[in-house]
């Protein structure tokens, strides 16, 4: 079973791998993936071994909370606490600053020429001075308690976090001042005014409030930060519809969403999201997917089209049949592998964990250790546990731990909004070193179904040879015959009466046209019905199959009149996308069962050398298994269904044309569309993660190589420069923010610009749309309406919007005449009375 819980307390990566390590040793548990950034964990476990009461009790007694998180991925684990964290924060910061700045007054005026009053001025008044700093100090320690409780807590549990640095070091300078504060008053009270000089001055009251209001400043720009590495997820939540039109009863309900199930027919007008996945069983519209696929563009979608929750309809009406809801549907995947990504670890990050783990122990022995060499070097105490102070502070491990989860965050999340959808932060990791790609053909370099891509007309006018391909083949089931009636209709072709129909099996078709005998099929089909091929008819069709395509005949009373091409074209951005898989290095090879004269076309068309034909789905693994034992990283790109295998034995398994399912469990990484370019995309963003962690560990392990000598005073003898406390805390604040700040410049990545499909509605602009209403008799109910709208949405670049009322309908876009509009009312069962 795998659970997720939300963890209290941690605040640096020394605390989440503690958390790692506790929740680890419980027995039964055999996965725990902690994340800092979202304050959640998720422990996979036997149940019959152990349970969420210990998990949550090995979480308690390592020094932090945890409570079983319920939401699922509907609720960010982090999104109130955060909001609660910022606003306490500034409540911290403005406390602090106010005490300090006063705080500072006192203790610095005096060496810049500000007067002091009079009860605090001058030796005599010495130890009126220090107890007047030591309570402008305790508001600040007060407000900051949490460095303390925590801090001593992991320091009592033997794992020491960042907090245990600030409050040892913080904590030092506090109580040495107090006992400055004691010697002050015995040595004016025994008149040694030597030695309450030099105990005046050593007074660290202001390095401790200096420390704690510092660091709580770095720590809310650095929340801040985090608080946008997880805005991707937060916008996808904010997409959810909370209220779905649902017909009940024959009557549409207004209903949350929560309570839609499968099954129920739901209502989408123009400008309402989808609230759920679903098909559409009536009516079409135009939609905009680009929160959920990236797409740019709106998509037109009709009667048997799929649509994804969380999609906004642009303009039209449809009815569709639900799906999947609740977390079942594409949004929530997408939310739930986002923040799974987010919380795994790449094999990087594991090595930043383990080091950030042993790194506050040891920081500890090195201020220890510094201390007492100053003091052995003949220094005063002062000096040395100003010294030892300096190195605390300044190692704090932020920026270290910091430096790779949100950078893996951020791209996860760019990736989501482009339409890649990352399963782990592993796969992101891999993904940089791959070395080839490997292409599957059907349905990922090519559209995947079967388009008319030529047609040649013998004799007769095209639009006769079009009508008499649709009456043929409107009444067969081959995926070929499809292809016909969908080109056909798309050209306006009238469809006629037919009879005798009748279907050869691995020929074609015969039926009787408006009279007249006809069929269509291959040309084994007009060899065998007695029909002889002109020697144009049969060099088209000869060029048409070697250039990979179907050629299919018709004839009409014994003679053939025209030739359609039929073929899985190549897809627009494929030749672009492996074009720039070449300029990225990578080598490309296209593996498909198709023949091998069909796969040397489209690889020709591609311009990839490197093809694999005839290869059963078994054995497309085994080429994935050659290429590796060659010494290449493999990324094999497929529909994630037939190329399973192969998607599990490469290095990285891309599914692509995902839309539909987002969770194929044999991907690394998951394609919301079915374009090969955000295969492009999901490199380029690996490498630009990649790229940013390795910036980000470089300055995190270069700060602290610079920055623990220089506060343990390595500067000192020679030059005589030190860095104090103050300084020191200003310095790991600001490294902190850096590393975040690097991380979101990740924000900024573009995905590469794809040429327009024509599965596009491209909307006019709005002073360039035509307006035309029709009045319409004969629509009684909305079903109606639905009908008359699906009718006029049919012709590209055309919204409708249905007056059932006032029986009109308003049609707007790329208008056609009144004649075709007429027709295609009319052909749904309506009469057209007028235009306005």
């Amino acid at each position: 079973m795998k659970q997720r819980f939300r963890v209290g307390g941690m605040s640096c990566a020394a605390c989440s791998a503690h958390v790692e390590k506790s929740v680890a040793a419980v027995p039964g548990v055999s996965e725990v993936q902690v994340n800092l950034l979202a304050g959640s964990m998720a422990v996979r476990y036997d149940e019959a071994v152990c349970g969420a009461r210990e998990i949550i009790a090995a979480v308690t007694a390592g020094g932090y909370t945890a409570v079983v998180d319920d939401g699922g991925n509907q609720t960010p684990a982090n999104a109130p606490q955060a909001n609660d964290e910022l606003d306490e924060m500034k409540t911290r910061i403005i406390v602090s600053f106010v005490f300090l700045a006063v705080l500072m007054y006192f203790s610095m005026g005096p060496m810049v020429g500000l007067p002091l009053p009079p009860f605090v001025s001058g030796m005599k008044n010495a130890f009126a001075l220090a107890l007047v700093q030591l309570l402008l100090t305790l508001p600040i320690v007060f407000i900051n308690r949490k460095y303390y409780i925590n801090g001593f807590k992991t320091l009592w549990h033997r794992a020491p976090t960042m907090d245990a640095l600030i409050a040892v070091g913080s904590g030092a300078a506090l109580v040495y001042g107090v006992y400055a504060l004691f010697q002050i008053g015995y040595a004016g009270a025994a008149g040694n005014e030597a030695l309450v000089h030099s105990f005046a001055h050593d007074l660290y009251f202001e390095s401790a409030g200096m420390i704690l209001a510092l660091v709580t400043l770095g720590k809310f720009f650095e929340a801040r930060a985090k608080r946008k590495t997880g805005e991707a997820i937060a916008a996808l939540m904010d997409l959810r519809p909370q209220t779905a039109s649902v017909i009940r009863g024959g009557e549409e309900v207004s209903v949350p969403v929560d309570e839609v199930r499968v099954g129920d027919l739901v209502v989408v007008r123009g400008g309402q999201s989808v609230p759920v996945d679903g098909e559409i069983t009536e009516g079409g519209a135009s939609l905009d997917e680009s929160a959920i696929t990236g797409e740019s563009m709106p998509v037109g979608k009709g009667v048997g089209d799929t649509v994804i929750g969380a999609t906004v309809s642009k303009s039209g009406y449809f009815v569709m049949k639900a799906a999947r809801v609740g977390d079942d549907t594409t949004l929530s995947q997408i939310i739930r592998l986002v923040e799974e990504a987010g919380a795994s670890k790449a094999p990087i990050a594991k090595l930043a964990d383990k080091v950030a783990g042993i790194f506050v122990p040891v920081v500890l022995g090195l201020a220890a250790l510094t201390a007492a060499v100053w003091l052995l070097l003949g220094q005063t105490p002062s000096f040395a546990l100003t010294r030892a102070i300096a190195v605390l502070v300044i190692s704090c491990p932020c920026a270290l731990g910091l430096a790779t989860p949100v950078a893996i965050m951020v791209g996860t999340g760019v990736g989501a909004k482009n339409g890649v959808l990352f399963q782990s932060a592993e796969a992101l990791e891999n993904l940089h070193n791959v070395k080839c790609v490997i292409l599957d053909k059907t349905g990922t370099v090519t559209e995947g179904r079967p388009v008319v891509t030529d047609v040649k007309s013998l004799g007769v006018e095209t639009g006769d040879l079009l009508s008499l391909a649709l009456s043929l083949e409107v009444k067969s089931d081959h995926p070929l015959a499809d292809a016909i009636v969908r080109y056909a209709r798309g050209q306006g072709a009238r469809e006629r009466e037919t009879v005798e129909f009748q279907a050869i099996e691995g020929q074609g078709i015969s039926a009787v046209v408006d009279g007249v005998a006809c069929m269509a099929g291959n040309r084994r089909m007009m060899l065998a019905g007695g029909l002889a091929l002109p020697r144009s008819a049969q060099q088209f069709g000869d060029e048409l199959a070697a250039a990979g395509k179907t050629p299919l005949y018709f004839a009409a009373n014994r003679q053939v009149v025209g030739i359609f091409a039929v073929a899985d074209v190549v897809k627009p951005t494929s030749r672009a996308a492996v074009e720039k898989l070449r300029a990225l290095g990578l080598g490309v090879t296209l593996l498909t069962g198709d023949n091998q004269a069909t796969a040397r076309a489209i690889a020709g068309e591609l311009g990839i050398d490197d093809v694999v034909a005839e290869v059963l789905p078994q054995d497309k693994e085994r080429v994935v298994r050659e290429k590796q034992e060659q010494g290449r990283k493999v990324a094999m790109v497929g529909d994630g269904i037939n190329d399973a295998p192969a998607l599990a034995r490469a290095d990285v398994g891309v599914a692509i044309g995902a839309g539909t399912d987002v969770a194929i469990s044999s991907a690394d990484v998951v394609l919301m569309k079915s374009d090969l370019m955000d295969a492009v995309d999901a490199i380029r963003l690996s490498r630009q993660t990649m790229r940013n962690i390795r910036q980000n560990l470089f300055w995190a392990f270069f700060y602290n190589c610079i920055g623990i000598p220089l506060a343990a005073g390595v500067l000192w003898a020679p030059f005589q420069l030190g860095l104090s406390p103050m300084f020191a805390a200003a310095a790991m604040s600001l490294s902190s923010v850096c590393v975040v700040s690097n991380a979101l410049r990740l924000k900024f990545f573009a995905a590469t610009p794809k040429p327009a499909s024509d599965r596009y509605v491209v909307l006019p602009k709005e002073e360039e749309k035509m307006t035309k209403t029709i009045k319409i008799e004969g629509m009684m109910c909305a079903h109606c309406a639905g009908h008359v709208q699906q009718a006029l949405q049919a012709f590209p670049g055309v919204s409708a919007v249905v007056d059932l009322d006032g029986g009109k309908a308003i049609v707007q876009g790329a208008v056609p005449d009144e004649a075709k509009l007429t027709e295609a009312v009319e052909k749904a069962g309506y009469k057209v009375v007028g235009f306005e």
